[in-house]
């Protein structure tokens, strides 16, 4: 098997690889204001070879109104969309998007959650490849269908569990979403503002550098370390509004060598839709 990865590959690493017949890319790109946006960016250009998922429809389950804005999908689902697009178990898997892996890391946290681990994030994403000289391409990439098996790993919890554990030290919960949003302050995605009690903000953001690229592994294991005071990775929840960005928090702690934590992925937006849940503003508490 040639090199594998699990968290994040360099452009010039993935650049390489082109054309293996055991990789697959994938171009994740998305607009949360706008769901038709990545489709037509992935249209007008996109890396060699790579095919697209959409958040909403590929990489989410259908909404109730009650769990969330982007629910699990049926893994059953998600694993017959993998094999018709050509992936099959011991492939090398890339996501990419162009926000710094903010939806990209969603996919990569899905192909673990199906026992997937030869996968991985392009550090920097689009505009990285794109400043390392790499080319774009409107060709649309076609593979032979697989059948792809899955193996779930018990990596979620749900709000009972959550709620169970509030200031708990069984379990720390990390939000990733802005501070603002965070505090209760400019909610325009969700309808009720705040945060769940006892949960410590690290903006998902807060994981890259000015150029878009994640921090260094040991930069990250500092910062979170700092943020769990002596707290065992393996007792971390992280969620965001939805279940997206909070992958990315999973990426850069599993980055850092701090694993085993596990996501909520209704997160927010399903916590806030029962008003008999309670809900924390302002800043930490």
């Amino acid at each position: 098997m040639n090199a594998s990865y699990g968290t994040l590959i360099a452009p010039r690493e993935l650049a390489q690889h082109l054309g293996e017949a055991d990789w697959r890319i994938f171009d994740c790109r998305h607009d949360l204001t706008n769901p038709d946006f990545g489709r037509a960016a992935y249209a007008r250009g996109h890396l060699p070879g790579a095919q697209f998922l959409h958040i909403d429809e590929d990489l989410s389950g259908a909404m109730s109104g009650t769990n969330g804005r982007h629910p699990l999908p049926e893994p059953d689902a998600l694993a017959a969309r993998l094999g018709r697009l050509g992936v099959a178990n011991d492939m090398q898997v890339v996501a990419y998007d162009d926000a710094g892996g903010m939806f990209a890391a969603r996919l990569w946290w899905l192909m673990r959650w199906l026992g997937h681990h030869r996968v991985a994030v392009l550090d920097g994403g689009l505009v990285g490849w794109c400043e390392a000289g790499q080319a774009l391409t409107p060709a649309v990439a076609a593979f032979p269908a697989t059948t792809y098996d899955f193996s779930l790993k018990p990596t979620t919890v749900d709000a009972d569990f959550v709620q169970g554990h509030l200031r708990d030290d069984r379990m720390t919960l990390i939000d990733a979403r802005s501070p603002d949003r965070f505090r209760g302050e400019n909610e325009t995605l969700d309808p009720v503002g705040g945060h769940i009690p006892g949960a410590r903000n690290r903006f998902f953001r807060d994981n890259l550098t000015a150029r878009g690229s994640f921090r260094q592994a040991s930069v990250l294991r500092e910062e979170f370390a700092r943020l769990l005071g002596g707290q065992d990775p393996r007792r971390v929840v992280h969620q965001c509004g939805s279940g997206v960005t909070a992958c990315h928090n999973l990426l850069a702690m599993e980055s850092a060598g701090l694993s085993g934590s596990r996501l909520y992925p209704g997160s927010w937006s399903e916590w806030c839709a029962n008003l008999h849940r309670p809900v924390a503003t302002g800043a930490e508490d």
